[in-house]
């Protein structure tokens, strides 16, 4: 029997003006992968790593992330926004009412609006991280 790692939601994209961070990468991760991009790297290592732990990972970070942070003020710095799928309840012609999962990028202050318990309720699953290049050089 072979042993398969999970690997959906560790991936680092870019284009000319924004980078893409999975989720599922942990911070240890994302500090020693070298195709992700070195400022990001360095920012993760120097201001999120001490505030959490090498073994967190990215989802959590932004999950239980908090307004009075440090992090948050980071992130608000670089642009960022996150991918999330949420449960959306649609009434249809009819008058009945339909939940589905709906994915879509909001910004990092809306994450943080949402309280833990909304988020429970709205199931929140955290995708992936999209930053500004030119965002994070001011970082």
């Amino acid at each position: 029997m072979t042993r398969q790692t999970y690997e959906d939601y560790k991936y680092f994209i870019q284009d000319t003006g924004y980078f893409y961070v999975g989720s599922k990468y942990t911070l240890q991760e994302i500090t020693e992968c070298e195709d992700i991009l070195f400022k990001f790297r360095k920012v993760v290592a120097e201001s999120i790593i001490p505030k959490y732990t090498n073994t967190d990972t990215l989802e959590t970070v932004l999950y239980y992330l908090e307004k009075e942070s440090f992090v948050f003020q980071i992130l608000k710095q670089m642009n960022a926004q996150v991918r999330v799928s949420m449960l959306q309840t649609k009434k249809s012609v009819f008058g009945k009412e339909k939940e589905r999962y709906v994915t879509k990028y909001i910004g990092i202050k809306d994450l943080v609006a949402l309280s833990e318990d909304d988020k429970k309720k709205l199931s929140v699953v955290i995708q992936e991280l999209k930053g500004s290049k030119l965002a994070i050089l001011t970082v």
